[in-house]
């Protein structure tokens, strides 16, 4: 192990091995702020450059790409409210409020803080706990992948700011649009009413940007009259004492959280965001001050999608499973390279598998660094005035849905969901559970399916198995507990009310 640390170090400290780190995640954060340009495409189209190089600096620069298109997701959900990257789109729920409130200097300065903390959280894991762990990643079957989501789906009426019954009327919705599409298991079209261009369902970022962007975009429209708020002003960097210890507290506990779904097959950086940003608003003694510009409410999920990106490795690089479908193109490359990820890849090649371990210690360095300073530059956005911003986010979404599937049709989708989101906004019914449930809603039914093929159609195979019966009880405790709570605190109330009369 130390003779590989060895090689893995010599890699990392050559010239080329630090410019290319610096280049992927220079490359990954830009891309990451474009809408429809994800880390998927960043290392796609990093493919055909890195062909002939020599693997292990090929999968430094793709690394540095990977998570650097992490951080720059969080950019703009926090200026535009037009989530780059669908591992951001829990950032904008306080992000956007704070730039709002004239601090997205500060809001971004959390979230690059934040992400370099899950991001080292998760490389010193990562290299402690990589063989173990992707012992635990494969006994994660479909029953405790489908308690899992469960878990994550009980913190919808958490992600209401009022009535519970109008998250879970948005969540329904959001499990209808899941279903929308051909269906994987029978191949029969559900909800498609006969049109071919909703065969394949409706992509994730239609959704984002219409219910958040686009919405946005009507209700400055609309309210254009209205005096402004302080969105021109970017405000300071700093943070007060109680405001960093906030932080900190934050990204150190759901860098932990994100590392575990992110070594999950299949979980992903937006998971982890949307489950750290939910549990910590139900750990929060203020849970009122989420989504109206609370530090925690960036920390939790920036600091959770950089730490899930870090994990997606462990299965990527031990099993040769690919973790997400950023690190499944990974895999494609490193397969083209010659290179054959898996439980050989320590020991035929040392330099590679410690190599891209210990470039994210670096490459998470070079990002505070870079980004850091960059924040007043990159705030400037906000200083263009609103009759220019509006038609540039119009555009910035529709070439952005367009450059995912060439089709006018999901501009249309968009334009809908757009004037959806408004609608919802009208009536205060909140959007975060309808994407949350769209997210988990496609997972959970294909994981509930596949677990009763197993058991031939027995629901007792999700009490029998020790990891889903753990969720479960979890699952079962996190919905029950708030209503008890309520009910308490009524009697309380009412009790009170009788003493006083």
């Amino acid at each position: 192990m130390f003779d590989g640390i060895l090689a893995g170090i010599e890699v990392v400290f050559s010239f080329q091995g630090i410019l290319f780190v610096l280049i992927g995640v220079i490359v990954g954060t830009v891309i990451g702020m474009i809408p429809g340009l994800g880390p998927i495409t960043a290392i796609a189209v990093m493919i055909p450059i890195t062909y002939g190089m020599v693997p292990a600096l090929a999968l430094l620069l793709m690394a540095g790409v990977y998570y650097g298109a992490a951080y720059g997701g969080a950019a703009s959900s926090i200026l535009l409210n037009a989530p780059g990257t669908s591992e951001a789109v829990a950032t904008s729920f306080d992000g956007y409020p704070m730039a709002k409130q004239g601090k997205a200097g500060k809001a971004l300065a959390v979230a690059a803080i934040s992400s370099f903390i899950g991001g080292t959280i998760s490389v010193i894991l990562l290299t402690l706990l990589a063989p173990t762990l992707a012992n635990v990643a494969i006994s994660f079957g479909p029953p405790a992948y489908f308690a899992l989501m469960l878990m994550g789906l009980t913190a919808v009426s958490s992600l209401s700011d009022g009535s519970t019954i109008k998250a879970l009327i948005s969540a329904t919705i959001g499990f209808m649009i899941a279903t929308i599409g051909i269906d994987s298991q029978t191949g029969t079209p559900r909800f498609t009413f006969g049109s071919a261009h909703l065969l394949e369902g409706i992509d994730f970022l239609v959704i984002a940007l219409g219910l958040f962007a686009l919405a946005e975009v009507c209700s400055l429209i609309i309210n254009r009259k209205e005096k402004g708020t302080d969105t021109n002003k970017i405000g300071s960097l700093r943070l007060s004492k109680q405001e960093f210890r906030e932080m900190s507290t934050t990204a150190g506990k759901q860098s932990f959280l994100g590392f575990l779904i992110g070594v999950l097959p299949g979980a992903g950086g937006t998971i982890a965001s949307l489950l750290a940003y939910v549990s910590e608003k139900k750990m929060s003694k203020n849970p009122e001050q989420f989504g109206k510009g609370a530090i925690k409410g960036i920390a939790a999920p920036e600091s959770a999608n950089n730490a899930a990106s870090g994990g997606a490795f462990v299965p990527l690089l031990s099993l040769g499973i690919p973790g997400s479908g950023t690190t499944a193109v990974m895999l494609g490359a490193l397969m083209v390279l010659g290179v054959q990820p898996g439980p050989l890849l320590i020991g035929d090649h040392p330099d590679i598998f410690w190599g891209v371990i210990i470039s994210m210690y670096i490459g998470n360095i070079f990002l505070l660094i870079l980004n850091l300073p960059l924040i007043p530059y990159i705030s400037k956005i906000l200083k263009v005035p609103r009759p220019m911003l509006i038609p540039l986010v119009i555009v910035f979404c529709l070439i952005g849905v367009y450059g995912v599937s060439f089709n006018t049709f999901d501009m249309f989708l968009l334009l809908l969901f757009g004037i959806i989101g408004y609608v919802m906004r009208l009536f205060h019914f909140p959007a975060a559970p309808l994407l949350l449930a769209f997210i988990l809603g496609g997972m959970m039914e294909q994981s509930f399916r596949q677990s009763l093929t197993i058991s031939n159609g027995s629901l007792a195979i999700f009490f029998t198995n020790p990891i889903s019966c753990v969720l479960l009880i979890i699952a079962l405790l996190a919905f029950l507990l708030p209503i008890l709570k309520t009910w308490k605190r009524k009697k309380e109330d009412n009790q009170s009310s009788q003493q006083s009369a």
